[in-house]
């Protein structure tokens, strides 16, 4: 296979498999989402070939490797790869840099098995690079418009409702504010930018040049947007999204409540489930106490202990509403109005969702 972006592109576009045969610590550190780790060396092994090459060069690197991967351990290795070949034979192989991890697997399949699967050259960094360049070309040739709004006005419920939508908090596994986590972790930092970038590919490959996105900070949690990504927002025209204070306070309930306990409990199981999202609740508030100052800290966290506990009692979750009203309007209503207004210039369009929809739909796809 040639070594050029245009086949990294066919490869992202198409969702192609790929065998990564890097080492686990590698892998877990970025890696693609079509891609499944079958490393040549697990950590260890490749701590212990790493330390050679070090102290004893490279040919003595590559006789501990063969060492250490030999009889079983190898051809169970071999197998597993067959196995992913027989079933992704439209797929790639690929190791850091394309080089001696990939060929000796390569050689190693082709040798045992007779299986000749294709290899990436440039390996894991090239393609890596391909997508960090892809967004930065990406955002270079797009428009972007903004989608902002008071906490809870459902800007993310109306960015799935368009086509041209990119979803950064999706991406991101977060929904942006103190209290945004979910039951699963997020994503490595490179794992966010690189789902993003293949995300940006495919629009741009659909003919897309005007993106809408909801208005972020250039952290969501501990991702960071690309700072090109960035620089772009803050420059982007904004449409203000309206909803009446009572339907935002219901759909935080809803979120941040509900699904998220919901979450928990699946991942947990009932009873430390409910236990650990009480605990990211409490964390949450905590997190922004000395912005709310102590007094108003004091009586919201004391609100949502009494509901805590009315919800393990009997389940009722209305009692939520109590603090989730007082924190939207004491604390992120007011700060979201001194937004607003600082970026009064940039606005573009307001109105309700539907009034917002049709703006978007019209001017924006």
């Amino acid at each position: 296979m040639p070594d050029n972006s245009s086949h990294y592109k066919e490869i992202f576009l198409n969702d192609l498999p790929l065998m990564d045969v890097r080492a686990p610590v590698e892998f877990n550190k970025g890696a693609f989402p079509q891609a499944h780790n079958l490393p040549l060396m697990d950590d260890d092994e490749r701590r212990e070939v790493g330390t050679c090459f070090k102290q004893k060069g490279r040919q003595a690197a590559i006789e501990l490797g063969h060492r250490l991967v030999a009889g079983a351990l190898k051809a169970e290795r071999i197998a597993a790869w067959a196995n992913f070949a027989g079933e992704h034979p439209e797929g790639y192989l690929y190791c850091f840099r394309g080089g001696l991890r990939s060929q000796f697997a390569q050689q190693w399949l082709r040798t045992e098995t007779g299986l000749d699967y294709p290899r990436i050259p440039g390996g894991y960094k090239a393609m890596r690079n391909f997508l960090i360049e892809t967004t930065a070309s990406t955002v270079a040739a797009s428009h972007f418009i903004l989608v902002g709004g008071l906490t809870g006005s459902g800007k993310t419920e109306l960015l799935t409702q368009l086509d041209n939508a990119v979803d950064l908090e999706e991406h991101a596994h977060h929904r942006g504010s103190s209290f945004g986590r979910h039951a699963e972790a997020q994503p490595t930092q490179i794992n966010f930018e690189n789902t993003l970038a293949i995300d940006l590919l495919k629009q741009s490959a659909r003919g897309r040049r005007v993106y809408v996105l909801e208005d972020e900070g250039r952290m969501i949690g501990h991702c960071a947007l690309p700072l090109v990504l960035h620089q772009a927002m803050l420059k982007s025209p904004l449409v203000w999204l309206e909803d009446g204070f009572a339907h935002r306070a219901k759909r935080i309930l809803r979120d941040y409540v509900i699904d998220l306990c919901a979450e928990f409990i699946a991942l947990h199981g009932r009873e430390p489930g409910f236990i650990a999202f009480s605990e990211h609740l409490r964390l949450s508030l905590r997190n922004i106490a000395k912005r709310l100052g102590m007094e108003r800290y004091q009586r919201l966290a004391a609100m949502m202990d009494a509901a805590l506990n009315e919800q393990q009692r009997n389940g009722a979750v209305d009692g939520h509403l109590a603090w989730i009203k007082g924190l939207l309007g004491e604390y992120y209503d007011p700060m979201y109005a001194y937004q607003r207004n600082n970026n009064a210039d940039r606005i573009i369009f307001r109105g309700d969702r539907r009034a917002v929809l049709a703006y978007l739909r019209q001017n924006h796809l």
